[in-house]
């Protein structure tokens, strides 16, 4: 088939170049390709019975690689097609026909993902004017996962109705579960009573209860729920069938809220009501996007416990670390799925809500607030967020970004150290808060149930049973993974390139601005000092945490009973540039 040259979308042909350049970038970070130097700031990829692949980088910290997307060719033409560099490179991927079909499958959707964002995308003055759920929305997901956007489950049309990036609103689908297979939890002195009417209008609850009381005799013997559409139409009309039949499960109607899909997109957010998570039968980034029973009931203890923190530690008060606390939720059983303990974890998630604390919430006059991933967003004109916002702030660029780590690490320092509790606080997890000007202040940190670490073997006063089961024990090295594979690793490593590129900050200034923010927290410190560290922020060497590698590897498609309790897969070692930088006092 002769197709003209520039028969291809020039968008396409863009979205392509990044996923290339991207995967370049982060498949050798985690060694699964291994390029060659070919000449100053070149490289080449020699792949068996492939042309090669030359591309211009430079490596920065944590040994990342950081490809210029426009100078990537495979043999004499511009590479632009990632679906072609994995099958390109299957034979040192190592990867088999399963695997490879469904790498494909996510690739497109992400390329095809990536497409639309860049179709839509705004310049980054217009982006520092959205509000937090609204920003979301034009954010290209997560930095590291190069299929971060596959959403195995969704057609076109979900795609188009759901997808943060279609820019959409969402209304939620209401339904009555019964007792004998539901259950509700909320903090103390929230019922679902006091739930409902906070979440829904008078007008609202007046015609499901008429909906409710028309279809049963004991309408207070039901749990009422929100259920996604998608879910309600892939999920609730199919697998739960016999509960509609019988009613356990009774629909309601729809509510008028319109919600915005974030980057999760199972998390929902719209103006004067809480934030709502609701599973959804939908795989992306490496997990089925469900909601696991157990996690989902004890979500309110442990959102309750995890108040009592800075409510006790005046100085963890004052660092303005806010937890976006969830609130109340209810889970809906499924009969027969609970009988198959070694049935694939996705059936076990199938059902529920999460309230959530919205961050307008947390926010106090003047303030605005955005996910610590749109630092990295920069405009198809090639301005940077970050340049937009520092340039507002009218401060120079290293002292703004030393007060985003003064914003960042105090808090999530003081609870690692002094109370054993490590947050996930990953670009999308942790929400940085502007005051004027749009200087960072503080942070809030989301997703408790199922992305809290506690220390093995120690005692948490005031922590439920139900809370207890639930959260996961890890020993200190690796509850440090929360800074170090989480922000920094995980998310500086790619701050640093937008600063080089965009602020005209030098790597090793960068990095020296996050070294003395930590040293300068462990020096007002001295009591914590021993367990600072413990934590090997400054070691020569650190763990590297390789998602690809276990995405690539299958860990993303086999049908386990469990979701992985265990750290995330670790390859080799990375140099940490923290460490030649850092002198820690005695």
């Amino acid at each position: 088939m002769n197709l003209p040259a520039d028969s291809t979308d020039p968008t396409w042909q863009e979205a392509g170049r990044r996923l290339v350049a991207k995967a370049l970038a982060e498949w050798s970070y985690e060694g699964l390709l291994a390029p060659l130097p070919d000449g100053p700031g070149a490289w080449r990829l020699d792949l068996p019975g492939a042309p090669a692949y030359r591309f211009r980088a430079r490596q920065g910290g944590f040994g990342t690689w950081r490809v210029d997307p426009g100078s990537v060719v495979r043999g004499d033409r511009a590479a632009a097609d990632p679906a072609r560099l994995v099958l390109d490179a299957r034979p040192v991927l190592d990867l088999d026909g399963p695997t490879t079909a469904e790498v494909l499958r996510e690739l497109t959707a992400t390329h095809a993902a990536e497409a639309r964002l860049l179709a839509g995308g705004e310049p980054a003055g217009a982006l520092a004017d959205l509000g937090y759920a609204e920003l979301e929305q034009h954010l290209t997901g997560h930095p590291v996962l190069v299929v971060n956007k596959g959403r195995l489950g969704f057609s076109a049309a979900d795609l188009d109705r759901y997808a943060p990036e279609s820019r959409g609103t969402v209304r939620l689908r209401w339904y009555a579960a019964h007792r004998s297979v539901a259950s509700y939890s909320g903090v103390p002195g929230l019922d679902q009573p006091r739930l409902l009417g906070e979440e829904l209008d008078p007008e609202t609850r007046q015609a499901f209860a008429a909906a409710l009381a028309g279809r049963v005799t004991d309408p207070a013997a039901y749990v009422w729920l929100p259920v996604h559409p998608y879910q309600d139409e892939a999920v609730v009309r199919t697998l739960f069938a016999r509960y509609l039949a019988d009613r356990r499960l009774v629909p309601l109607g729809e509510a008028p809220a319109a919600y915005r899909p974030v980057q999760s997109v199972r998390t929902l957010v719209a103006p004067g009501q809480r934030d709502v998570k609701t599973p959804l039968l939908m795989r992306n980034t490496l997990v089925w996007r469900g909601l696991g029973t157990r996690a989902t009931a004890a979500a309110p203890d442990v959102s309750a416990w995890l108040a009592t923190l800075p409510a006790g530690d005046p100085e963890l008060r004052a660092t303005g670390l806010g937890l976006l606390g969830e609130v109340a939720s209810v889970v809906v059983a499924h009969d027969l799925y609970d009988e198959v303990e070694d049935a694939p974890y996705r059936y076990g998630e199938l059902l529920g809500a999460v309230w959530r604390e919205p961050v307008a919430a947390h926010l106090r006059p003047g303030e605005r607030a955005r996910s610590l991933a749109a630092l990295l967003h920069v405009d198809p004109a090639g301005r940077a967020l970050l340049t937009e916002l520092v340039d507002r702030s009218g401060l120079a660029p290293r002292d703004w970004l030393a007060h985003l780590c003064d914003a960042l690490l105090p808090g999530l320092l003081l609870c690692l150290t002094r109370h054993g509790v490590a947050f996930c606080p990953h670009g999308e997890n942790t929400v940085v808060v502007y005051g004027t000007g749009d200087v960072p202040v503080r942070v809030l940190v989301k997703d408790f149930a199922e992305d809290v670490t506690l220390l093995p073997g120690r005692e948490y006063p005031g922590l439920s049973e139900r809370a207890d089961r639930v959260l996961v024990r890890w020993p200190a090295q690796e509850m440090a993974h929360s800074i170090i594979s989480a922000v920094l690793a995980g998310h500086f490593r790619f701050l640093a390139g937008v600063a080089e590129d965009h602020l005209g900050v030098p790597e090793e200034e960068f990095w020296a601005v996050v070294r003395d923010a930590a040293l300068g927290w462990r020096a007002r410190h001295p009591d914590l000092a021993g367990a600072f560290d413990a934590l090997g922020l400054f070691d020569p060497e650190v763990e590297r945490v390789a998602l690809n590698r276990e995405h690539l590897t299958g860990g993303g498609f086999h049908d386990r009973a469990e979701r992985d309790a265990a750290p995330d897969v670790v390859h080799g070692s990375a140099a940490n540039p923290l460490s030649a930088l850092a002198v820690v006092p005695a």
